[in-house]
C-alpha cells in the first residue's frame, strides 16, 4: 500500500532511474518494462521517444507554483499566452495555474507513473521543446502525437489530459500508466492532500484549503477516459 509521503511526492523509494546517467528521469518500478516496450515501439515506427520530465518531488512542485504565484515564472491562459498574475485576486491566480500547473502534493508526476514525451528526432538542431498544444497539433511534434494517441494503450498508456474537460488544460504530450496510476489515485484521497498543503510553505495557502473540495475534483479526478485498454 502505497504510502501518504509517496503519494504526495515526499518519499520516492518506490522510483527508480530510467539507466545510469545523471539526472536520468525516475519512474515507477512497475512501469519500466512498459515504458521501455513503448519506447521500442515508437522507434520502430520512425521516433525517437523521450522523457521531457517524469517524476517530480513535493519540493519541485512547490517551486513551479510559488514561482508562479509570485509571477516569477510565467502563467499561460487557455491559448498558452503570457497572463500579468500582478493584476489577479488570489483565487484566480490559482485558477489560472491549475489550467497547466499542479497543486503540490496533487501531481500526478509524484507517482512516476506520468511523463511527459516527445519526438527528439522531430526537433530540429536550433529548436527547444515548449511542450505547447500546437507543438503537437500541427507542428513538429504532430505526426508523433497522432502515432501516441493511436498506440499508447497498446502498451498500457493512457493521455489523461488529451481533451479539455474544464480543469487541466488539453497536454498531449503527458501519458499515464493505466493501471499503476488507477492503484495509485484509488489510494490518494483529499485529505492527504489538505494536509499536505497546510504543511508546506506555499503561496496561497487560505484560498486553496477555502475551495480544495472544488479543485480536488475538478483538477485531480476529472480525467479523459481510458480507450482501448485490457489491463
Amino acid at each position: 500500500m502505497p504510502t501518504p509521503a509517496q503519494l504526495t511526492g515526499q518519499d520516492a523509494s518506490a522510483l527508480t532511474p530510467i539507466n545510469s546517467r545523471p539526472n536520468a528521469p525516475c519512474l515507477h518500478q512497475a512501469i519500466l518494462a512498459d515504458f521501455a516496450a513503448l519506447q521500442q515501439a515508437a522507434s520502430q515506427a520512425g521516433f525517437t521517444l523521450m522523457i521531457a520530465s517524469g517524476y517530480r518531488s513535493f519540493a519541485r512542485q512547490l517551486a513551479i507554483w510559488n514561482g508562479k504565484f509570485s509571477g516569477e515564472k510565467p502563467v499561460l491562459d487557455a491559448e498558452s499566452r503570457p497572463l500579468d498574475v500582478s493584476s489577479l485576486s488570489e483565487e484566480a491566480r490559482v485558477k489560472a495555474i491549475l489550467r497547466w500547473s499542479a497543486l503540490p502534493g496533487a501531481s500526478r508526476h509524484h507517482w512516476g507513473t506520468d511523463l511527459d514525451v516527445y519526438d527528439k528526432r522531430a526537433l530540429g538542431p536550433d529548436q527547444t521543446l515548449a511542450l505547447t498544444p500546437p507543438e503537437y497539433d500541427d507542428g513538429p511534434q504532430a505526426a508523433f502525437s497522432q502515432w501516441l494517441k493511436v498506440h499508447a494503450s497498446k502498451w498500457g498508456f493512457f493521455l489523461p489530459y488529451a481533451e479539455d474537460k474544464g480543469g487541466v488544460a488539453r497536454e498531449p504530450w503527458h501519458i499515464s500508466h493505466i493501471a499503476t496510476s488507477h492503484t495509485l489515485l484509488s489510494a490518494f484521497d483529499q485529505d492527504m492532500l489538505a494536509i499536505a498543503i497546510d504543511s508546506a510553505p506555499i503561496c496561497g495557502k487560505d484560498t486553496i484549503l477555502g475551495q480544495l473540495d472544488w479543485i480536488y475534483s475538478t483538477y485531480v479526478t476529472n480525467l479523459c477516459e481510458v480507450e482501448q485498454w485490457n489491463g
